[in-house]
């Protein structure tokens, strides 16, 4: 299902000027439906809304379109919500429109029915060949430009379930579609995403449930070195939740005895 939305008014086609489509010129959110609510809505909105302002324009949902989401979260008691953001039709050139006038795409899909046993039995993590460029302008957002993302999925290895990815300089930011965590102790560690990577709402969900655990965080710039010594593993997004690692680069993890407790705390 796709519903196209230009402001408060429902169309049915993209116009092919759209600068989403010439330049990947807007942002997404994905979020998960269940029990017939979006968890998290207003935190995904409230970063649409700040990524757009980042990239220059501004956006606020509508009240209409706000109540299309709840009531699609209704109809779909389980399944993920994409809401795809562009600043909207804007000629031929790299110079945008202003204003601007948004387009907004909202789809429905399934979520991967392997979630639920990655939760429970945990992923083998690889090392993925593709790094990432930094740019601290886009570093964070979850804008639309993600064929570097794209080349780590084309190139994921047939023996692990996920990768990490590295920047160009080296240093670990995320996994392929998700925010990584390091627990050793009682200290979790959070690779830093001021140069490059995506900071997923449910990163600061899980950053939030450690700290209320007692467990102590620092957000900094982490090493291969660091991610291959750690005790345990996790992978984090919205749709998935909290996912421990089993397995990195061939060495076996346990996972760690305060899991289940954080995945019923997020």
């Amino acid at each position: 299902m796709n519903e196209i939305w230009i402001g408060d008014v429902k169309e049915n086609l993209i116009d092919p000027r759209d600068r989403a489509l010439a330049y990947g010129d807007g942002l997404f959110a994905t979020m998960k439906a269940s029990a017939q609510q979006i968890c998290y809505l207003d935190l995904h909105l409230r970063r649409l809304s700040d990524g757009a302002a980042r990239l220059g324009f501004h956006w606020q949902i509508s009240d209409v379109l706000r109540q299309r989401l709840i009531q699609l979260a209704f109809e779909h008691s389980t399944a993920c919500i994409k809401l795809l953001l562009s600043r909207g039709v804007g000629g031929r050139g790299y110079q945008p429109p202003s204003p601007a006038t948004s387009m907004v795409m909202i789809s429905v899909h399934p979520i991967p029915a392997h979630y639920a046993q990655w939760q429970l039995q945990g992923i083998r993590l690889g090392r993925s060949p593709i790094t990432l460029g930094r740019q601290p302008l886009l570093a964070g957002i979850k804008h639309l430009n993600r064929l570097e993302q794209v080349l780590v999925k084309a190139q994921l290895p047939d023996h692990v379930d996920d990768v990490w990815v590295t920047d160009c300089q080296g240093y670990v930011i995320e996994a392929s579609a998700g925010n990584l965590f390091i627990i050793n102790g009682n200290e979790a560690i959070v690779p830093r995403h001021s140069e490059a990577g995506v900071s997923g709402v449910m990163r600061q969900q899980v950053i939030q449930a450690l700290l209320a655990m007692g467990l102590n965080i620092s957000v900094e710039d982490v090493t291969e070195e660091q991610l291959l010594a750690a005790s345990h593993i996790m992978v984090t997004n919205s749709l998935m939740g909290a996912v421990p690692v089993n397995c990195i680069a061939n060495r076996p993890l346990a996972r760690w005895t305060r899991m289940t407790e954080l995945q019923q705390r997020i």
